[in-house]
């Protein structure tokens, strides 16, 4: 065997070495995810070279990365798709062009992206929001805030907020021909986050006088307490969200002091003051026995008060919606929650189910034994079209 073609073979095992890694034997089309998990690596470890090189943030080059998959607002034969601003908040908004014979029902978006990246002009956002315009014959509001680590917690939830309220103005709706009777919230991952926290703000504020009719959440992330459920255990290192990223990126969004990422690292970043927050998150009463699958709840390590001082956002309901008591969660909505097997979130979004219907919410409960964290990031897999029509249809037969 000649020089150059030991040396290719050499660069082949060793591609093939970064790129492959075992997967489930029931997840669906296990290369494509394989090569997607490659290109999400790849950003990461050139994003940790630059930040150790002191150039930038790592979340930078990351945000960067993926602001590349960014589209315009293309209006087509079917949609009219425009941008603008509600309360400041950029939004792009879709709506289908054929005459309504009434007034249409509305899906406001919030998309994901753990707070630090992302944008309703990602090209899988933008084709999401079409799809649902499409199917749905339904105006369609997808839109941003501002991203950490150059602003953190409460400005995205704000920047959420106040666009949602902005939208929910009777003359707002009006104009766009919306239905005020029929408005949804939905967001996925970070954005389910912050569509189940913005929701639960809502019934606090008695000038917003209309009532959602439904909020769907698609594997979110709920609360920053416990970052050892077993799901947390289990799948730390699965695509698309590991572990080590899910916390770097939850730190970012309440300060660049990489101390806080350290001790949510450890799970000791909770004071014992705050103890009491735990029954909202006790995974081991919440969480059915199938999903415990022999792992032990431990009694939490608590750690020390000055972290929670002084950035005591993970701590506020409005970053955790888990922490909501069972009197606030009474007035919420129909609720739709999408969970994926294979996700190191997969918990939180147990848990709220359990909680909600404990406290009388009427839940839809799709739980996707072969789905991982990002499935709807991903449009080239049939995962995503698959995950995408059951939550169109469910918004089909509810909104």
């Amino acid at each position: 065997m000649g020089r150059k073609s030991v040396c290719l073979l050499i660069v082949g095992v060793l591609v093939a070495y970064y790129v492959y890694m075992p997967l489930p034997d029931n997840v669906e089309e296990p290369w494509k995810l394989m090569l997607t998990n490659a290109l999400l690596k790849t950003s990461l470890h050139l994003g940790m070279f630059i930040e150790i090189l002191g150039i930038c943030n790592f979340i930078d080059i990351l945000a960067l990365t993926v602001s590349i998959a960014e589209v315009s607002p293309t209006s087509d034969e079917v949609l009219s798709v425009t941008e603008t601003t509600f309360n400041n908040t950029p939004v792009r908004i879709y709506v289908p062009k054929r005459k309504a014979d009434a007034r249409r029902r509305a899906v406001f978006y919030i998309h994901g992206g753990g707070w630090c990246f992302g944008s309703a002009a990602l090209r899988n956002y933008d084709l999401v929001s079409r799809w649902t315009a499409e199917k749905l014959d339904a105006v369609v509001i997808s839109t941003n805030y501002r991203l950490a680590p150059n602003h953190h917690f409460p400005t995205q939830f704000e920047d959420v907020y106040n666009a949602l309220r902005w939208f929910l103005l009777e003359n707002i709706l009006e104009k766009y021909g919306v239905n005020p009777e029929r408005i949804c919230v939905s967001g996925d991952s970070s954005g389910g986050n912050l569509a189940a926290a913005v929701i639960q703000q809502l019934l606090d504020n008695p000038e917003v006088k209309i009532k959602l009719k439904i909020q769907a959440l698609l594997y979110p992330s709920l609360q920053f307490l416990d970052f050892e459920s077993p799901s947390y255990q289990e799948y730390s290192h699965m695509p698309l969200l590991y572990k080590s990223l899910m916390v770097r990126v939850t730190s970012e969004y309440f300060t660049t002091d990489r101390s806080l990422e350290k001790a949510m690292l450890s799970n000791q970043h909770v004071p014992a003051e705050s103890s009491h927050l735990f029954k909202f998150v006790n995974w081991s009463s919440l969480l059915p026995e199938r999903f415990r699958k022999g792992y032990i709840y431990k009694t939490p390590t608590y750690g020390s008060s000055e972290l929670s001082q002084k950035y005591p956002g993970f701590l506020d309901v409005r970053a955790s919606p888990l922490l909501a008591d069972d009197s606030k969660l009474r007035g919420l909505p129909l609720t739709y929650v999408l969970t994926v097997q294979y996700d190191i979130v997969r918990d939180d979004g147990l848990m709220y189910v359990t909680r909600l219907r404990n406290a009388g919410v009427q839940v839809t409960h799709n739980h996707v034994e072969d789905g991982f964290h990002g499935a709807l990031a991903v449009p080239e897999l049939k995962i995503t079209y698959r995950v995408l029509d059951q939550y169109i249809d469910w918004l089909r037969k509810n909104l």
